[in-house]
This record gives structure tokens, sequence and C-alpha cells, in this order.
């Protein structure tokens, strides 16, 4: 693919498709090492699947999210030298794993390390380390996924032995990881994440057909959303409530039966993290409530001991789509609490947390979403500190959401040519987000009704026209009981959508909010 970047333009490829190419070559014992998330599962999968199609001996290891936590850890090297293993190849993790990389290297285990997560002061000494954001590397674009990042490595290993297109098979997994992994797509992003989904919709791997089946859904309109709305949660479940290699498994499978059983695996685990999430959820929102405390804080800082780790992340994203506010979920795991903080548009969580480094036992993430760990007595001086340096940075309207929107158009513009000229800007996701349109006093066909916890969906249409558009308004079904569609004209904020009906592909006006008004 023309388009793509070499990768040796990334710092440390040569050393690392070289030290690969030997492993191979000489039968030596690889270990791919990943995350537990949907990045690093597809991240494993793809290594695995590449360095096995090449003849490797190579196995796949995720670490337990519970027992282990996150990343590199001094008991996974020691067992994988106990199994014999001679390079540890690390996908979307590593790059802080300084202590742990040496410890592999005095045992004399390699290491090669493929991330996109921010490094600190000091790199490991590893074999190699890639990773467009480390200081001193040149690759033009620095948004990849670390399956992204992967995917590079595989690219250059196979331009080294003359066949460079060989990786091109595994983009639906870059796909899969770049849109769940919420990384911008645009530039080199773009191109991976569009490619890849193609090659879901036209010929999905085993596991991930299987996977798209048991979400009731079939291969074919597969888009970026969906993948981030229906897909990634169910990966993201096997390793928030258990062993997340069940999804490696799941992608590695060629066999459609094993694949049927492992996407049910999935399922099930989702259901029951759903469960768990609901519980947890309308725990934090009652701490919340009763602690009187958005009329002080800008932030949420929310610990209780017997929260689930799998799921707190899961439940900061929810809080900052109910209040607004920067959050963080901490429960507590062998005396140290640790959990997951989500932010805002233009506040950086990853460097609150630097601000807050004496006070914590280790962070990682990224400007959105970040990971930590801190002691349980320092947990109310951690509170303190995050919302003094909130004050100094966001003012009150700072902490109002806003809707940009992009146009005005009337529902009657929105024809087959409309939307199939909308269709070339995809994929959409951060860095190119669905086009945001207002539509001004339109009718409501029918009283809108609810689906699942508080989503409002009915139909609308123009006055002087007598087309009609489907519409889902996700978390709108308060406004249920303050309309009445026979005295009410609406003014409609969204963003235009596909729904699959009897095979064929309707629009759908995906509600972001409405206004409620009387007619005249």
């Amino acid at each position: 693919m023309d388009t793509l970047y070499d990768p040796f333009l990334m710092n440390g490829m040569e050393e690392a498709s070289t030290r690969v190419i030997k492993a191979i070559t000489s039968n030596e014992k690889i270990c791919v090492y990943g995350d537990y998330d949907v990045d690093g599962t597809c991240a494993a999968a793809l290594m695995f699947l590449f360095l096995k199609e090449l003849g490797a001996n190579v196995d796949k290891y995720i670490p337990n999210r519970i027992s282990e936590g996150y990343g590199i850890s001094i008991t996974s090297i020691d067992y994988l030298h106990e199994q014999g293993v001679g390079l540890i190849i690390s996908v979307d993790c590593g790059i802080t794993a300084v202590e742990e990389v040496a410890h592999a290297k005095s045992l004399g285990i390699d290491t090669v390390i493929c991330d996109h997560h921010k490094p600190k002061d000091v790199i490991p000494d590893a074999v190699a380390v890639l990773d467009p954001l480390k200081p001193g590397c040149n690759y033009p674009f620095k948004y990849l996924s670390g399956a992204g990042v992967a995917f590079k490595l595989a690219r250059a290993v196979g331009d080294r032995i003359g066949k460079i297109d060989m990786a091109l098979e595994y983009l639906d997994l870059v796909a899969l990881a770049g849109a769940a992994d919420i990384v911008p797509l645009v530039g080199e992003n773009r191109v991976l994440v569009k490619e890849g989904i193609e090659r879901i919709n036209s010929k999905p791997r085993p596991g991930i057909l299987a996977l798209i089946r048991s979400a009731r859904m079939e291969p074919g309109n597969l888009s970026a959303g969906q993948i981030v709305f229906t897909i990634a949660p169910r990966i993201n479940a096997v390793g928030r409530l258990g062993d997340a290699i069940r999804a490696v498994d799941l992608f590695t499978t060629k066999d459609p039966k094993e694949a049927i059983v492992l996407a049910s695996v999935l399922e099930s685990e989702n259901f029951e993290r759903r469960k768990i999430d609901e519980v947890t959820f309308s725990h934090a929102v009652d701490m919340v409530e009763a602690s009187g405390s958005l009329e002080k804080d800008l932030g949420i800082v929310l610990h209780h001991n017997d929260w689930h780790p799998g799921v707190i992340g899961i439940v900061a994203s929810r809080l900052v789509e109910k209040y607004y506010r920067p959050s963080i979920m901490l429960t507590t795991i062998d005396g140290v609490a640790k959990g997951s903080a989500r932010s805002i548009s233009g506040f950086n969580i990853y460097r609150a947390l630097e601000q807050c480094e004496d006070i914590l036992l280790q962070f990682g993430g990224h400007e959105a979403a970040a990971g930590l760990a801190l002691e349980t007595e320092n947990v109310d001086e951690f509170r303190l500190r995050l919302n003094e340096i909130l004050r100094s940075s966001l003012n009150e309207n700072e902490v109002l959401p806003e809707i940009h929107i992009d146009n005005k158009i009337s529902l009657s513009e929105i024809t087959p040519k409309f939307v199939r000229i909308l269709d070339q800007f995809a994929p959409f996701g951060p860095g190119n987000m669905r086009p945001v349109f207002m539509t001004e006093d339109v009718e409501m066909v029918y009283h809108p009704r609810l689906v699942g916890s508080n989503h409002l969906v009915t139909c609308f249409k123009m006055s002087d026209n007598d087309k009609i558009f489907d519409a889902i308004g996700f978390n709108l079904g308060g406004y249920i009981d303050h309309i009445d569609k026979n005295n009410n004209l609406f003014d409609i904020i969204f963003t235009i959508e596909k729904t699959v009906r009897d095979g064929r592909a309707y629009p759908q006006l995906r509600l972001k909010d409405l206004r409620i008004k009387p007619k005249e």
C-alpha cells in the first residue's frame, strides 16, 4: 500500500526486525506479550499469527487484570524464563517497564517493545523500543494504536524477507484495535482502519465472524462506530472479568466451531460485566449525589474497597457522560487503591497525574484516559490536589458540555446521494467525527417510546414533506414525559447513521439533543 509510511522510519526498527528474524531462523522460543484490552489482544493475535505463518516457535501471554495488573511484571518474566523463552515481543505495553526489562535481560531474555503510550524519562534497555512518541523517533505519524505499531514491525520483518505485503492480511485486527482504542482516525490510521473494516465486511476471519454474529449482526455494513459500541465491549469483557487470552484465542482460531464457542464465552462475560457495571454505576452516582461535591469540585474522585476492578474504567466514562467532569474511580487491590481516570475535552488527565506523581505509586495512559495506583491513605489528598489542578486549569463554564453543530439542514436534503457522499468520509472517529447537523421545526410522527434503560425512539418529518426518518436518542429518555406530538414542534441536533432492515440499509438520525417547541 503506497499510502503507508516506510516502517523503517520508526526508530529502532532495524534492530527489532533483525532480532525477530534471528529468533525465527534459530527456532528460538518467542513470546508475544500483550495487554488485556481490545488493542492489546488484537495486537497480540496479529503478531502471533504473523510469526506462526513464518514458522516461528511462538507463544502468547496476556497478564490477568486482577492478579497481575497492567503491563510486563517480574512474576510473568520469571514464568516465561521457566518456559524457555528467549525473546519477548511486547505489544501495546512495555514503554515504562524499565525494571522488568532489566530483570529479563539478567535472565538472558531479550525484549522488543511495540508500544504507543507516552514514555517516561527513562526508556527500557531493550534490544529495540518501537514507539512513535519516543524521544528521537522521527516516524511521521504519532497516533498509531498498539496494534498499529505491531503491524509496522510485521511489515518490516516481511520487507526484509521479501514478503512486505504479508502483514496486510492482518489489517482486520488493526482496524478493530484502532477503532476501539479511540486513536485519531486521520492520516495513516484512517487508511489502516478503512482497509481493515473492508476486510471484516468482505471476508472476516472465523473468530471475528462469530463475534459479529453473537452480537446479532452480520458483516457487510459494519462501521467504526459499531466496533466501538457493540464489538469492543465484548472483547474487553473477558479481560475485565477473567482471562483475556480467550479473546486472543478467538482471533487466532481457524476452526469456525471453536470460534462460535469462544464468541459465546465473550457474549456471556459481557452480559455479566453489564450487570456489575449497572450496580457499580448506581452506587457511584449515589456517592456523588450524597457528597454534594459537585458544588465545590470540578472533578470526581471516588474510592470503594469492593468495586470490581474490571468495570471501574467503564463507570468512570459513564460519570463523565452524566456530569461532564473528569472522573476517577478507585477500588482496593492488595491494600492499594487502583483505578481508572477519564477526562473531558480540554483537560489532559495524564499531565494532571504527572503533577501528583509524588503521591502516586504508578500511573500511565493518555490525555483522555489513564490508570493509576496510590496508597489508600492518600486518596483524600489526591482528591484535593486534583481539584486544585482543575481549578487552575478550567473555569466553571468549561465543565458545561457543548455540542458543536457543523451545519443546519432540512430533512429533505438527506437524499441517497447525500448519504453516499457522507459515507466517503468514513471511518468516523476522533479527529474525523461524524458531521453534526441541526434541523428546525420538525414534526414527530408518533409518540416516542423507550428502549433499553433510557433511550428514546421515534420518527421525524418536515411539515412540507412526507419523507419520514427513524431516530434514536441515547440517554434522552428524560424528555418523553414532556412531549405532546400533536402540540409540539422540535429542533433536533443529530448525526446521520445507518440502520439495516430486511437486508437493506436506511438512514437513521442519531439524536444528540432536542428542543421542544409549542406549535403556533
